[in-house]
């Protein structure tokens, strides 16, 4: 049994059973919460639970059995390509921080079919930290990626994120041509659905208080539009479902999108869902000094723009529709999620 202090509360209990069983599969972990062998407070609890200080928490007897749980999940550590891939992405840090221009194609951390993701590659190449997300990307997403290194800065900077003070802008490339001027997207996302045993994230009454930022930068005639978004809130697949939500879905996304117009973009260049992460902006707690990181558009992503450029024209010249201005709802049974601020996510 193991009580929850201070310093641990606030994270998720998957999270805190990873750093706990560091030699265990995630695949292992997750399975020791799915049985409910893992409790908390004598009660089961999902891996997006987050423990609370007096938390009990019951930690079991875990084996390990090398030749069937190594074998099948592959070597104990990150391939020395994979560390110096991470490595490399690094563009800012401190005592504090690491910021990465994560690559397409890496995911943040291991499981859906790879035994390595940043994390663990981060770790690896640097045992002598206490290293945590600070929040997630999707595997083909790219750009900007927050790691805490140390408890204390996890903790406020989660904090912060709750209160809707980190302020995380996109870029991304949607179908068709977007006559909805800036857009505020307000629709709660249910992310329980699961089609053919992977997630699949909906709107739903019911679900997370969730706000998109949409803003036309630039028109590809009516094949596309390149998007800058800013997300208030941060959930699964928020972006790509909120996109297709508005008519728009993004480009290149084979889950939520389009498979003809996919296919269309696809003799133009584009191998993925276009999107990236083109920054982070907040004020540190307590000190409010202002933090602000950028990563620019990957090549092969700006190819494909340029592949597309004989129909462009700018969004500045687009007529303005003052009907087109405002916000899409959808139905909630909670209250209003905090509004965008434009202001520092710049």
């Amino acid at each position: 049994m193991r009580t929850i202090t201070a310093d641990e509360a606030g994270q998720r209990i998957d999270n805190f059973l990873m750093r706990h069983f560091k030699t265990v599969p995630r695949s292992r972990v997750y399975r020791l919460l799915r049985k409910g062998e893992v409790r908390v407070n004598r009660k089961r609890v999902d891996a997006e639970y987050r423990i609370a200080t007096g938390d009990e928490v019951r930690l079991p007897p875990v084996r390990i059995d090398t030749g069937d749980e190594q074998g099948r999940h592959g070597p104990g550590r990150p391939s020395s390509s994979l560390l110096e891939l991470i490595e490399g992405a690094v563009i800012f840090q401190d005592k504090h921080v690491l910021v990465l221009d994560k690559p397409a194609g890496v995911a943040v951390h291991g499981g859906s079919g790879m035994s390595f993701g940043v994390i663990e590659a981060l770790r690896a190449s640097r045992p002598r930290e206490t290293l945590e997300l600070v929040h997630r990307l999707d595997r083909d997403t790219s750009g900007c990626l927050v790691i805490a290194r140390d408890r204390p800065t996890l903790t406020s900077l989660h904090a912060l994120i709750r209160n809707g003070g980190m302020h995380k802008t996109y870029l991304a490339l949607v179908s068709g041509s977007w006559q909805l001027g800036t857009k505020r997207i307000d629709a709660p996302l249910a992310t329980d659905n699961r089609q053919h045993g992977e997630r699949h994230v909906r709107v739903a009454a019911a679900g997370k208080d969730s706000v998109s930022v949409f803003k036309p930068v630039q028109f590809f005639g009516s094949l596309a539009t390149l998007m800058e978004v800013d997300i208030p809130t941060g959930r699964t697949h928020q972006i790509r479902v909120h996109a297709s939500f508005a008519g728009h879905p993004l480009l290149g996304d084979d889950k939520y999108g389009e498979r003809e117009r996919n296919a269309e973009l696809k003799q133009h260049g584009l191998k993925r869902t276009f999107l990236h992460a083109q920054s982070v902006a907040f004020e540190w707690p307590g000190s409010g000094v202002p933090f602000h990181v950028s990563a620019p558009l990957p090549a092969e992503l700006s190819a494909v723009l340029d592949a597309i450029t004989p129909m462009k024209r700018s969004a500045k010249r687009l007529p303005p529709k003052g009907a087109a201005r405002g916000a899409v709802k959808a139905p909630r049974t909670a209250g209003k999620a905090p509004r965008a601020s434009g202001k520092a996510s710049r």
